[in-house]
């Protein structure tokens, strides 16, 4: 068996970890708990104990790893391979890529979680390899990544692509982050949820109002479903929705110039529906010679990008 890829995906619950081809196929995928006792400090140890435990069963006995790429949620230096601050997980100016490469003795590369995700979502995923691409996650907040003439942006202190914070609404809900209308107030799951209950209270006679009436709550899910039922609130929310998204897409597109924007995030289950919503919105918001050459897509790998991600940093610092 030839050297082998790894690549580490570190989150909050746990840390997925993969051993990938130079083709970006899985070969073995894993995940350990993430131990977040002690501010995380015995995350980067456990992350090497669990492939060296790997390394050391009969299918691995000959292989050997090329290089470690590793992601980590928050604010990350991947230049230096530090994460300046990691709220999730405790983590403060942690060197992680030379930590880690202690440990190894092979080459360590760190990334944020978010970008790493972008760069296997563009090795084997859904971006084709583009040179210019953007990628949105609506999950809970909203994130995403670029990538501009074939690198990923970092920008000066690793705060670029942070698209969930671009500012789409003057004097808008108050967001996470401490400022107010950022896209993430709108476009995330919690932010079509907020705008599913004001429906509820202004259009009591809706089918969502009857819905929450029944449940008790209501989903991104619902409201999706109930759009395509033809019932007028919910397809108000969508349609608000995506127009917000297309206009902030169609607005960073101006400056890269993509042939791809994927999404993805649990708020792209939805599927064609959302896709034809946005890339509508997309259409009447870009300029024709940006949009006629961009391809607005669902990412296809899932849970899988970030490890797969990981292991094209190796790839790419050794090709």
């Amino acid at each position: 068996m030839s050297e082998l890829l790894a690549g580490v995906d570190i989150g909050g619950t746990t840390v997925k970890i993969g051993f990938i081809t130079k083709n970006g196929d899985i070969i073995e995928k894993w995940e350990i708990p993430t131990d977040l006792t002690n501010e995380g400090v015995h995350i980067i140890p456990d992350i090497w104990a669990s492939i060296e435990t790997k390394l050391q069963t009969p299918s691995f006995k000959d292989a050997s790893i090329k290089g470690i790429g590793v992601g980590a949620p928050g604010f990350v230096d991947a230049h230096a391979g530090i994460i300046a601050e990691a709220v999730n997980i405790g983590w403060k100016d942690i060197h992680l890529a030379e930590e880690l490469e202690k440990l190894a003795n092979v080459p360590v590369y760190a990334e944020n979680d978010a970008n790493i995700a972008v760069l296997g979502e563009n090795w084997v995923g859904a971006g084709n390899q583009s040179r210019n691409l953007i990628a949105i996650t609506l999950g809970t907040g909203v994130g995403g990544g670029i990538i501009a003439n074939g690198s990923i942006l970092n920008g000066a202190n690793g705060m670029a692509g942070e698209i969930g914070h671009i500012e789409v609404l003057e004097n808008g809900y108050l967001c996470n982050c401490g400022k107010r209308g950022c896209l993430e107030t709108i476009t995330s799951a919690t932010g079509i949820v907020r705008q599913g209950m004001e429906k509820v209270q202004t259009n009591p006679d809706s089918k969502l109002a009857k819905l929450f009436q029944s449940e008790g709550s209501i989903t991104t899910q619902h409201i999706f479903e109930l759009a395509k039922q033809g019932d007028q609130a919910s397809k108000e929310i969508i349609d608000y929705t995506a127009d917000v998204l297309g206009k902030a897409m169609a607005n960073m597109s101006m400056i890269i110039n993509p042939s791809n924007i994927l999404i993805g995030g649990g708020v792209s289950n939805a599927g064609d529906y959302l896709i034809d919503a946005v890339t509508k919105a997309f259409r009447k918001h870009a300029l024709p010679r940006i949009s006629e050459v961009c391809t607005i897509k669902v990412c296809q790998l899932g849970n899988d990008a970030g490890i797969i991600g990981g292991a094209y940093l190796v790839y790419e610092n050794n090709s």
